[in-house]
């Protein structure tokens, strides 16, 4: 035993350690991160002692001695396909093939604006939730971001997912800039792409240059599909982590979802009761009403908690706080396979939205 503390102490002081290996900031060491510690099963967390490093060296895990093999190496790491990804209930969160953990919950922010969308992004933090989404053409960024930094909340805990336009896919760099500006909560968890158009893949490749850079963290799309995926994906260097598409009982993607799902790539829905002009006829639907009575819930409950089995993360909207909070108590009961089987027999393959 002395023996082998002596020879991890030699390691430890006398090999050196590449110094890109130690910035903690930067995608290249987030990845060997997450991967010795999906991989190697070691709690690499910082409060745990451990330099990644030196772990690194113990493990003989081969790291390349210069900066420009090295990136080499993490985008294969980045893009490689970590099976079984961590969507987990009980733990209220899922964590994302870029390594980041996101909450299952949100506040979906649409057509949320002025001290309308501030206050109800304030209600939910206050209610627990720690998922907020928004875009450009929601037009409320800033509401958005003086919540969160009126909120006392650290922004550790706090994760935002915003979107740029196509009308911004020729000059993604300003776009970037000024959702940053916008928001201006320090970086952004996640930028999404908010539909194919033109340019897309190039205003991609912009963003993947922000992610190495720290300003953001995690990629995705919205309103992607199977034959827009598949073109997609082999022009890029970095897997999007998440993809966000109309989701709801009457329009259930029942192919699409285990079809990303199967690439390592969180589904995440919008649209969880219909969309406008749609909500009220699916909250009164007489199966989801019937599932409701039996756990002593709400219809809408029930349609977040269908999504939430299905390995869907959920944004629903609203700027009525009791409904905000009604929204996140979804975890204390169950579908059975009988109830769920119920709810996906009503999918009429009927979208509300042109997206």
């Amino acid at each position: 035993m002395k023996k082998k503390l002596i020879i991890i102490l030699i390691l430890i002081l006398f090999i050196p350690i590449p110094f890109h290996l130690k910035d903690g900031g930067t995608v290249e060491y987030k990845a060997l991160v997450y991967q010795i510690s999906r991989v190697h099963k070691i709690n690499t967390n910082a409060k745990s002692g451990y330099d990644t490093g030196i772990i690194i060296k113990i493990l003989g895990i081969k790291v390349f001695d210069n900066v420009k093999e090295s990136k080499k190496m993490n985008n294969n790491i980045l893009n490689a396909n970590y099976q079984n990804i961590d969507f987990n209930i009980e733990k209220k969160q899922v964590t994302l093939n870029s390594g980041y953990v996101m909450p299952l919950n949100g506040l979906g922010t649409y057509s949320l604006t002025g001290d309308t969308c501030y206050e109800a992004v304030a209600s939910a933090l206050a209610s627990g939730v720690r998922l907020i989404d928004t875009a450009y053409m929601y037009g409320n960024e800033e509401e958005i971001g003086k919540a969160i930094r009126d909120s006392g909340i650290p922004r550790e805990e706090i994760f935002v997912i915003t979107k740029i336009y196509p009308t911004q896919y020729d000059k993604p760099e300003e776009a970037i800039e000024l959702a940053l500006k916008k928001l201006d909560i320090g970086y952004i968890d996640m930028m999404l792409l908010h539909h194919p158009g033109n340019l897309d893949i190039e205003a991609y490749k912009v963003m993947e240059k922000y992610v190495e850079k720290g300003d953001i963290h995690s990629l995705g799309l919205s309103n992607w599909y199977v034959e827009e995926l598949k073109e997609f994906l082999p022009q890029v260097n970095i897997k999007p982590a998440l993809v966000q598409n109309e989701i709801h009982p009457y329009y259930q993607e029942n192919e699409i979802i285990p079809y990303i799902q199967n690439l390592d790539i969180v589904v995440q829905g919008w649209y969880p009761f219909g969309g406008r002009g749609h909500t009220s006829e699916l909250l009164n639907d007489d199966e989801i009403v019937k599932i409701a009575s039996n756990h002593n819930v709400s219809s809408a409950q029930v349609i977040l908690r269908w999504n939430l089995q299905k390995g869907v993360v959920v944004i629903p909207g609203s700027s009525n706080p009791e409904h905000i909070k009604e929204n996140t108590d979804i975890y204390d009961f169950q579908l059975t396979k009988e109830e769920m089987e119920r709810i996906n027999a009503l999918d009429r393959g009927e979208k509300h939205d042109w997206y």
